[in-house]
């Protein structure tokens, strides 16, 4: 898709203008770091694989890649993170107010460029969306330190943090192929069900990954004293002294437990559980979009379904 992916590209160059010098920089800065670009793909070879062929296809993309932009900033903000995709934080390096207004400019330009697609479809999906992230959002803060959250509570805030944008993406492929209202919502449950497993994996990784191949720092998840599923199943496969010390640990953000902790959701099988529930999340992907016709797109997005599961970062 490098063809594609470089039309999005100058779709956001180009829509990332202003007069004003710092929001430029920001906003460069933390999009030319990079990154997976999933969710551009996503609404993209949705589009594909049902036969659309306009360019409205690369504005959009562009759109979802900025309120996923405008989230880190956020996120890395609430977080206090200071390492993302290998390289400072926006926070780190302007400080928390400027990542945080440039954030909420991310935002606004992204709804401008929605207004300029002239479909009130694509309003719809990308104002609940952002409404639901914003949800999610808060829903992470309420939960943390919190060991006594249910997995269910846990899914939650990932069907709303994370993979509601990926269902977003996905769903307005289809709207812009004008797919009848069942496609849609087949595209709706692969990008649900493919954002579910791709945080499950994340949240994995945190235990199992390296500061370097991940781009960010390794124990960042405990320290901000998130219990994310591969602690909550150690808490529930380990011993008492095991529950004891990873409670202890989600309550009070101890990252100097990290080697601890990892021991015990390695020795628990947590991790291995918690791939189980990407890869069931990926098959549930895979087979919501049976019914679409062959196409090389939809051969990627089969694929994606399984990298998304198997990958180190």
């Amino acid at each position: 898709m490098a063809a594609d992916m470089a039309r999005v590209d100058a779709v956001i160059r180009r829509r990332l203008s202003s007069d004003v010098a710092l929001i430029e920089q920001i906003s460069h800065y933390i999009i030319g770091a990079g990154g997976k670009r999933m969710r551009p793909r996503l609404l993209m070879l949705f589009a594909q694989a049902l036969g659309h062929q306009g360019d409205d296809q690369y504005e959009l993309a562009a759109v979802v890649e900025f309120i996923h932009t405008a989230t880190l900033l956020h996120d890395d903000v609430v977080d206090e993170s200071t390492l993302r995709r290998g390289r400072d934080t926006a926070n780190a390096m302007f400080g928390n107010a400027a990542s945080v207004l440039v954030g909420d400019f991310l935002y606004s330009r992204s709804f401008q460029m929605m207004v300029s697609c002239h479909r009130m479809r694509v309003l719809e999906v990308l104002a609940d969306a952002t409404n639901v992230i914003a949800e999610g959002e808060v829903l992470q803060l309420m939960n943390m330190h919190d060991p006594d959250i249910t997995v269910e509570d846990y899914l939650q805030v990932i069907r709303y943090k994370t993979a509601k944008l990926f269902q977003a993406s996905a769903r307005l492929g289809a709207v812009i192929a004008d797919a009848p209202s069942s496609t849609e919502e087949a595209c709706a449950e692969f990008g649900q069900a493919l954002g579910t497993a791709f945080q499950l994996i994340d949240d994995l990784l945190d235990y199992e990954g390296d500061t370097v191949a991940l781009g960010k720092n390794v124990g960042d998840d405990l320290r901000e004293g998130k219990p994310t599923l591969p602690l909550l199943l150690a808490m529930r496969l380990g011993t008492p002294e095991q529950r004891e010390t990873i409670r202890h640990a989600i309550q009070h953000g101890e990252v100097e437990r990290l080697p601890d902790v990892i021991q015990i959701v390695r020795e628990t099988g947590a991790l291995e559980a918690t791939r189980d529930a990407a890869k069931k999340e990926a098959e549930r992907a895979a087979a919501s979009i049976a019914q679409l016709p062959p196409s090389q797109a939809k051969n990627l997005l089969l694929e994606s379904c399984f990298r998304s599961v198997e990958r180190r970062f």
